[in-house]
C-alpha cells in the first residue's frame, strides 16, 4: 500500500465504498484502506443506500454480487445505478481472471478502471489513490470553471459557423460599436446581446431590453423616451424611458425591424446626437448608452420596400452578426439537446442519462424551425413525461420525422456523412485528436487533412 500518512485531512478521511460479498475479503480491504473512511456493502441495494448516505468519491465493486454471484449481471446493473445517482463517482471494478470481457464492458458503461483478482492491496491501492486524485482534480476544475465562467460558456456550439459568431462577439464586446444581430426567432439573439454586455466595460451597469414588436405603437415612444408629468392624459408623474434608464449601460432593441417609421426618425436622431427629449419636455438630456439591436426580418428588403430607413440601418449595423439557424449548425442540435436533458433532469429530479439512438437520429434529421426555443420546449416536455431512463423519439414527439432526406448526389452524401462522423468523434472525445483518430480508425495526419478539408475546428 502507498504511504498515505503524510496526506492532509481531505485525503486521509475521504469516503471509499467497498462493495464485496465475501466477509473475509471485506475485512482485508477495510484494513488495507484504513487511511480512508471505508464504508462496506455486500450487494447492490446496500451499496446504493451507502452511496446516498455517504456520497463516496471512489467505489471498488466486485461484479459477482448476490443474488447472482457467479455472473456479472448484478454488478453491471450496480454500475448503471451508481452512475445514475452519482455520475462523478470513480468506480473501480474488481473481477476474476476469466472476466476481462465483462470488465471491458464495465469500463464502457462508465467505470473508471478494473483490477483482476487475486487482490494485491498495494497495486489496488495505487489505482484507488489515482482515482481519488482524479476526482479531486475534476472537482477543482469544475469549481474554477464556475468561478471564471465566461458569458459565452453557456452557449452550446461546435459548428464552425456558430464558433465564428462567438469569436466575433468576443472581439466586438469590449468596443462601443453598435451591433445588429440577425437571425430567425429562437436562435439566441438576446443571449448573445447579454454576452456582448457582460463582456464589455459596461458589465457592472444595467442591461435594459425592450421588444419593439410587443408594445403598441402608441405606447412605444413613451416606453423608449419617457415623459414629463402632464404630457398626456394619465401622465401623473415624470417617468424615465428605457433609453434613459440604460444610461451608462446597454440598451437592447429586440425586433427593431418592427419599429414604426416615426420612431425610426426619432431613434436615428438619438443615435446621431446622443441626446433625448422626454414626451412633453423641452430639455435635451445627454445619454451614454451602448445600443444592440436584433431582428428576424430582412432589413435590406424592408429598405427596398420603404419600410425601414436606410440611414438608420447603417447607424445600427456598425457590426452586423448573422446567427445561423439550428438546422445549419451540424451537431449543435444534439449537443444542445443533451445539455437541456441534463438541466431539466436536475430541475425535475429525474433519473435520465441520455437519448436512445432513434432519438439522436430524429434530432439530427429534424429541421427545428423554432430553433433553440423549440428544442428546449421538446426536451423539457419529454423530461417531465418520460418513464424510462433514456428519452426516445416518441418522448420527443419527433416520431414523424422523415426517414430519408432529400435525394443528393452520392459524393455529397458521402462527404456530409464523413464530416458529421468527424465532428461527432471530436465532440465525443472532447477534442482529443489522438482519441478521435483512434475512434475513426485513421491516422492523425489523415484526420488533420480531413479537418482542413471540411473546415472543422480541432480543440487541442
Amino acid at each position: 500500500m502507498p504511504d498515505t500518512t503524510a496526506k492532509d485531512d481531505l485525503t486521509d478521511r475521504r469516503k471509499l465504498l467497498i462493495v464485496e460479498d465475501d466477509p473475509g475479503l471485506q475485512k482485508q480491504l477495510k484494513w488495507s484502506f484504513s487511511a480512508y473512511d471505508v464504508v462496506l456493502a455486500s450487494d447492490r441495494p446496500s451499496a446504493l443506500r451507502e452511496l446516498e448516505a455517504h456520497r463516496p468519491a471512489v467505489v471498488t465493486l466486485d461484479l459477482g454480487l448476490p443474488p447472482d454471484p457467479a455472473n456479472a449481471s448484478e454488478g453491471l446493473v450496480a454500475i448503471r445505478d451508481i452512475l445514475n445517482l452519482a455520475p462523478l463517482t470513480k468506480i473501480i471494478v474488481v473481477t476474476g481472471n476469466d472476466e476481462r470481457e465483462n470488465a471491458v464492458k464495465a469500463v464502457g458503461m462508465g467505470a473508471y478502471d478494473f483490477y483482476q483478482k487475486p487482490i494485491d492491496p498495494t497495486v489496488l491501492g495505487l489505482i484507488v489513490d489515482r482515482a481519488f486524485r482524479l476526482h479531486d482534480l475534476e472537482t477543482e476544475n469544475r469549481r474554477l470553471a464556475e468561478a471564471n465562467r465566461s458569458p459565452l460558456q453557456g452557449i452550446i456550439a461546435s459548428s464552425p459557423a456558430m464558433l465564428q459568431v462567438l469569436k466575433t462577439i468576443e472581439k466586438v464586446a469590449p468596443t462601443s460599436a453598435t451591433v445588429l444581430l440577425l437571425g430567425e426567432s429562437g436562435t439566441g439573439k438576446e443571449l448573445l446581446a447579454r454576452a456582448l454586455h457582460d463582456l464589455s466595460p459596461r458589465k457592472d451597469r444595467r442591461f435594459v431590453a425592450i421588444n419593439c414588436a410587443a408594445i403598441p405603437e402608441t405606447l412605444l415612444e413613451s416606453e423608449l423616451f419617457g415623459y414629463e408629468k402632464g404630457a398626456f392624459t394619465g401622465a401623473a408623474k415624470q417617468t424615465l424611458g428605457k433609453i434613459e434608464i440604460a444610461n451608462g449601460g446597454t440598451l437592447f432593441l429586440d425586433e427593431i425591424g418592427d419599429l414604426p417609421p416615426a420612431l425610426q426618425s426619432k431613434l436615428l436622431r438619438f443615435l446621431q446626437e446622443r441626446v433625448i427629449e422626454r414626451l412633453g419636455g423641452r430639455t435635451e438630456i445627454p445619454v451614454d448608452v451602448r445600443i444592440i439591436c436584433a431582428t428576424h426580418r430582412d432589413l435590406q428588403e424592408q429598405i427596398k420596400q420603404g419600410q425601414f430607413r436606410e440611414d438608420l440601418f447603417y447607424r445600427v449595423s456598425e457590426i452586423a452578426v448573422a446567427i445561423p439557424p439550428l438546422r445549419d449548425r451540424g451537431q449543435d442540435a444534439v449537443l444542445l439537446a443533451r445539455a437541456l436533458l441534463q438541466k431539466y433532469a436536475r430541475v425535475h429530479d429525474k433519473n435520465l442519462r441520455d437519448f436512445t439512438p432513434d432519438a439522436i437520429r430524429a434530432i439530427e434529421l429534424y429541421s427545428w424551425p423554432g430553433n433553440a426555443r423549440e428544442i428546449e420546449n421538446k426536451v423539457k416536455r419529454a423530461v417531465i413525461m418520460a418513464e424510462g431512463q433514456r428519452l426516445s423519439e416518441q418522448d420527443l414527439d419527433l416520431d414523424k420525422v422523415a426517414d430519408s432526406a432529400t435525394t443528393l448526389p452520392l459524393r455529397t452524401v458521402r462527404e456530409r456523412a464523413e464530416k458529421d462522423a468527424i465532428q461527432k468523434a471530436i465532440n465525443r472525445c472532447g477534442g482529443k485528436m489522438s482519441r478521435v483518430a483512434e475512434l475513426l480508425e485513421i491516422s492523425r495526419p489523415t484526420l488533420y487533412d480531413l479537418i482542413d478539408r471540411y473546415g472543422l475546428s480541432p480543440k487541442d
